[in-house]
């Protein structure tokens, strides 16, 4: 079974900063890619950034150069720099793993719990 875990959200003013991380955990998995997404209250989960095999990376376009995904290697552990931060981007993100699981030989997505960003003054 693989665990992802997220950290890094917190309260920040308008124009501020946040770096997310998403950890990944198990016993024998290997990450194809990883991908953040956000739900604001009332709304739909929507995706934010996702970093794939090779380094291929996409955005949402309401984050276009504003936020920066990154991973090591392995995508092991995944960070969303977010910078420029709006009150519109306040909402819990998740992360998402496309991974498989050696022990248990199946190919599956994984989520995390999420982790609160609030933007306000």
């Amino acid at each position: 079974q693989v665990q992802l875990v997220e950290s890094g959200g917190g309260l920040v003013q308008p124009g501020g900063s946040l770096r997310l991380s998403c950890a990944a955990s198990g016993s024998a998995f290997t990450v194809y890619g990883m991908v953040w997404y956000r739900q604001a209250p009332g709304k739909q989960r929507d995706l934010v950034a996702g970093i794939f095999s090779g380094g291929r990376t996409n955005y949402a376009d309401s984050v276009k150069g504003r936020f920066t995904i990154s991973g090591d290697n392995a995508m092991d552990t995944v960070y969303l720099q977010m910078n420029t931060l709006k009150p519109e981007d306040t909402a819990v993100y998740y992360c998402k793993a496309d991974a498989y699981d050696f022990n248990l030989r199946v190919r599956r997505d994984y989520w995390g719990q999420g982790t609160q960003v609030t933007v306000s003054l």
